[in-house]
């Protein structure tokens, strides 16, 4: 029996709090006096697709509540990011490699977050993402389990992250965002892909993150040059290896047509993608203002013109691919007509849709679920294994 401890006498415990704002409901009431910008930022990003975004739930959480009680969304934002630096930059020696690593990375993703309202690329924008990419950066040395690539195209470089197959590669995939969230914003997808097997390349496109923010490359008619770019990366890295395309909310259009016209690309996934992009209309507001921006342009019309290229129904030399179309039973920007009208359309008949009946767009809701599914669809399907993703 352990002997009695002595009672020492004097100062009591120090007890630290963290004080944070907490939850707050962003009721119409409450968001009223807020400006036009913070309450279309608060109905935009729910706390599911903040953190679908890569932002810890916690900041998420405490973002909108900022935002709630009169914050702007970019300062409340970057308050949060630089919050989690005090903690990378603390007392010398009393914070490992990985805690490091993880509040670079939920830097990284709230200052990817504080510019999502951001419709211009402004000088100021570009610098807060180049610090969103360098903490990133930082944070992929310190993990040792990603690394920055930068792959020449004929219009300027696109920037990604590939992260390497845990043990042999099985195949290769690429993983593309959309209009707002970019390559390290699905990254949980990469580290999916990884833990399966999969050399993951995590992309900006043609106007989309580094590629057009920091190397001015925006989208154009020639987009698709640039995708086979990517592609013969992967290829050249594993001679004639299988390769797969993730492409997630519009980015699901663009993975369809580059895996109808290269013969390559053995799976698809198609992660809330529109049959026709260039129907998006103007009354759309600031999606159809971000549609416009990704193609470097103010003009409406030659933006459409460019959108008009993205055709996911095109057939191709590759027609017959393995494609799986997810899509959220929620989704406020796909409907479950339009997902329908996508999959009768596809040019193939390996295809199956999975629907979460409560899901976001692009699912963000069930991010873990989704992922896996992905990455085990994928993987089984580089391997030429052809079961569908979800037995009914």
């Amino acid at each position: 029996m352990p002997a009695p401890q002595e009672v020492t006498e004097g100062r009591p415990a120090p007890v630290v709090t963290l004080t944070f704002v907490g939850h707050r409901t962003g009721t119409e009431e409450a968001t009223a006096r807020l400006s036009a910008e913070s309450r279309a930022a608060l109905r935009q990003f729910s706390p599911e697709r903040i953190t679908g975004y890569g932002v810890d739930h916690a900041d998420a959480v405490e973002l909108r509540a900022r935002v709630i009680e009169g914050q702007d969304w970019h300062s409340a934002a970057t308050d949060l990011a630089d919050a989690c630096l005090r903690r990378v930059d603390g007392a010398p020696g009393a914070v490992g490699r990985p805690t490091r690593a993880a509040y670079l990375r939920r830097a990284s993703a709230l200052l990817r977050m504080s510019q999502m309202m951001m419709l211009s690329d402004t000088a100021e924008r570009r610098s807060v993402f180049a610090r969103a990419a360098e903490f990133y950066a930082q944070a992929a040395e310190l993990g040792a389990d990603r690394e920055r690539v930068t792959i020449a195209t004929d219009r300027g470089p696109l920037a990604g992250w590939l992260t390497p197959a845990s043990g042999t590669a099985v195949g290769a995939a690429v993983v593309i965002g959309g209009v707002e969230g970019w390559a390290m914003d699905f990254d949980s997808i990469g580290e999916a892909l990884a833990a399966r097997g999969v050399d993951a390349l995590l992309l900006d496109g043609p106007g989309q993150g580094e590629t057009r923010l920091r190397h001015g490359h925006y989208l154009t008619a020639q987009w698709r040059e640039a995708y086979r770019h990517a592609v013969d990366f992967l290829d050249a890295r594993s001679p004639g290896g299988p390769i797969g395309f993730v492409g997630n909310s519009m980015g699901g259009s663009f993975a369809m047509a580059v895996a109808a016209a290269d013969t390559r690309i053995r799976a698809c996934v198609d992660n809330g993608g529109l049959h026709a992009p260039w129907l998006v209309p103007p009354t759309m507001g600031t999606f159809f203002s971000k549609m416009v921006a990704t193609c470097g342009t103010e003009d409406e019309e030659r933006a459409a013109d460019v959108w008009r290229t993205v055709t996911p129904l095109a057939h191709g030399p590759n027609a017959g691919y393995p494609l799986l179309v997810l899509q959220g039973g929620g989704d406020p920007m796909i409907s479950m007509e339009l997902a329908q009208t996508l999959l009768d359309g596809a040019p193939t008949d390996d295809k199956q849709m999975v629907v979460f009946s409560d899901g976001d767009h692009c699912v963000y809701n069930h991010r873990h679920d989704r992922d896996t599914l992905i990455a085990d669809w994928t993987r089984a399907r580089l391997c030429g294994t052809p079961s569908p993703a979800v037995v009914s």
